[in-house]
């Protein structure tokens, strides 16, 4: 029960989950015992990236590529340079499997398209979450944006496909130096997954 990221290293290398309730209000009690007790499978997703140590804060999954993006993971020399829990990172007690990916372009949107399944032994909740990269523009462009997302309920082998919608909202953005909004003709990389690690991907082309 904590307000901000803490140092679990430990934990994280010798118990096999954590619960994290951050401040839950006057109805906390109840909601964990829910979840420790089974009556809930739980579906939480971090709202950000979880940092191995302060050192590494600011930690943030939306970086641009680095001037030696092959040496991107070794930062440190006394500690890992990838995070402990990744951004929309969370566990359930059921497990779920992605299908590829697919875009259909009508006019100036997107149509992206992917079939979930709940291939484990419990009814739960799945957040499935749309990451996109630019690959080129008039300004560098982060690795991965999350873009979308949608919280999903399925039943022991049930499947469902989930569709996400791309607009010109989603796909431009904020020039700094031609002081406007942006959006670039370019080859957007997708993908689709249970965190901003995905790696169920597809790619669609924006010309203007």
């Amino acid at each position: 029960m904590n307000g901000r990221p803490l140092d679990l290293r430990w934990a994280a290398e010798h118990v096999p989950a954590i619960l994290d309730i951050w401040y839950p209000g006057t109805q906390g009690g109840a909601a964990v015992a829910n979840v420790l007790f089974g009556e809930v499978s739980p579906a939480g997703r971090l709202p950000f990236t979880w940092p191995r140590t302060v050192g590494q804060v600011p930690l943030v999954y939306a970086h641009t590529i680095s001037h030696e993006p092959e040496n991107q993971s070794r930062r440190y020399w006394d500690e890992e340079s990838t995070p402990l829990f990744c951004f929309g990172h969370g566990l359930s007690y059921s497990r779920f499997e992605y299908g590829e990916p697919t875009a259909a372009r009508a006019g100036d949107t997107v149509t992206v398209s992917v079939e979930v399944s709940n291939v484990g032994e419990r009814d739960a909740e799945e957040v499935v979450q749309l990451y996109i990269h630019q690959r080129s523009g008039t300004a560098a462009r982060p690795v991965r944006e999350l873009k979308g997302f949608e919280r999903i309920a399925l039943g022991v082998g049930e499947a469902r496909t989930v569709q996400f919608v791309l607009g010109p909202a989603e796909l431009r953005y904020w020039n700094a130096a031609a002081c406007d909004w942006t959006q670039d003709a370019a080859v957007f990389d997708v993908w689709v997954g249970g965190d901003c690690e995905a790696e169920r991907s597809t790619t669609f082309e924006v010309t203007t």
